[in-house]
């Protein structure tokens, strides 16, 4: 037998209980908001240590957490050195996630398996991929342990609020200083540039007053409609941008969240809402916020008795490829094609993670997990979220062969 064949036996004989330790991290919530994520962290730890694995506890400090808008975070690092030389590889999965919203079918914190398919919040976003590097870990370890190089698992806890306190704060405090890494994604596609994220929140300021004297009060309401709209305008011509690389089509803006007024009877004194920019790598993310905060600035402006604010919530800089992922992307592609059987694209997606801040530094990385085609797909951040089993089996195995690989543990 090779030394693939042999990880993926190992792999196929554990799986039962890589699927049991997936619904064990779907079984404690960890939504976000409010982000009160740091149990989650000591389940994780509790588990991985009820394998033998020895993970580090990074308390991060409740004044900085607080400050990114979140309750608490404690991320975990698990360090494998196998010996002098080679490469040192992180592979970064987020356990934070949105929370569930309504029209589930199934518990989600269930974890509940139906026909070959796993539910529940993160199933396929992405503690799917707390399990899937895991395994492949302990597969490479139990078939042909590597003798150079070394492996970290980094498991954070603030993708969503754009991770300054997960994978950043670990690469601040020079807690990782990989020189390559995977990020958790999909499995049929592997992911080398993403589109960047703009987060804004704009509260417009008007006067409050009766609604049978309206003409005592500014209506912030109707200023806020004007703004959008110009804001949707905005929108429509961003079609006409298109990006270079596959996977991305062009950029996008969406309004998200909009809340104000006090009752029926009172011309609102203030509206606030937030809205979402997405970024094409072609873009230059300072120069798409300034002309944001000016189209928003320029219409207020029109409008006697109107004041807005404009706060960033967020700015995700785009990924974009670094010419040293090249091992990582024909690693995943040889072997995704060999185990699922079709062709993996090296391409972009229209989504935001933390793998950028990685290549901020210089360190390449690329996005690849267990998951299906697409987030549609998976009902991610939707209702029933869910995961194929056979994508998380399949993808395991992709990556226990590709460490092999890179880690020179392959014969």
């Amino acid at each position: 037998m090779t030394t693939y064949t042999q990880l993926d036996a190992w792999i196929d004989a554990h799986f039962v209980e890589q699927v049991r330790f997936l619904q064990a991290l779907i079984q404690v919530p960890t939504d976000t908001p409010p982000g009160n994520n740091a149990p989650h962290a000591e389940r994780t730890f509790e588990l991985l240590a009820a394998m033998g694995i020895a993970a580090e506890k990074h308390a991060v400090p409740s004044a900085e957490v607080q400050a990114a808008g979140l309750q608490s975070i404690t991320n975990l690092v698990v360090r494998r050195a196998y010996g002098p030389g080679g490469k040192t590889i992180a592979l970064n999965a987020h356990g934070d996630v949105v929370p569930p919203g309504e029209g589930w079918t199934h518990d989600p914190y269930g974890g509940e398996v139906v026909d070959g398919q796993i539910y529940g919040r993160a199933s396929a976003v992405s503690k799917c991929d707390f399990s899937t590097f895991t395994f492949a870990m302990r597969a490479l370890e139990a078939v042909r342990k590597p003798t150079q190089g070394a492996l970290e698992l980094l498991f954070t806890y603030d993708e969503e609020f754009g991770g300054s306190v997960g994978p950043g704060w670990l690469l601040n405090h020079k807690l990782t200083q990989p020189d390559l890494m995977i990020a958790a994604g999909f499995s049929y596609q592997v992911v080398t540039a993403h589109n960047g994220c703009l987060q804004l929140e704009v509260t417009v300021h008007g006067t409050m007053a009766h609604a049978a004297i309206p003409e005592s009060g500014v209506d912030a309401l109707q200023a806020a409609v004007k703004i959008l709209n110009a804001l949707y305008a905005q929108n429509t011509l961003y079609q006409a941008i298109t990006s270079q690389v596959e996977g991305i089509s062009h950029p996008y803006l969406n309004v998200g969240l909009i809340e104000g007024g006090t009752n029926t009877n009172v011309i609102p004194g203030k509206v606030r809402f937030k809205l979402d920019r997405r970024m094409i790598p072609e873009e230059n993310a300072a120069e798409v916020e300034a002309t944001l905060r000016e189209l928003i600035a320029q219409t207020a402006a029109a409008l006697p008795g109107i004041r807005v604010e404009v706060r960033r919530i967020l700015l995700a800089e785009s990924m974009k490829p670094l010419p040293g992922n090249q091992p990582l992307v024909a690693a995943i592609q040889k072997h995704g094609g060999e185990v699922f059987g079709e062709p993996i694209p090296a391409q972009g997606t229209p989504l935001y993670t933390d793998v950028r801040l990685f290549g901020e530094r210089g360190i390449p990385g690329v996005i690849y997990g267990a998951g299906p085609r697409s987030v549609l797909e998976s009902n991610a951040k939707r209702a029933d979220e869910h995961l194929a089993l056979a994508d998380l089996r399949r993808a395991t195995k992709v990556i226990a062969r590709t460490l092999a690989d890179l880690l020179g543990a392959a014969n």
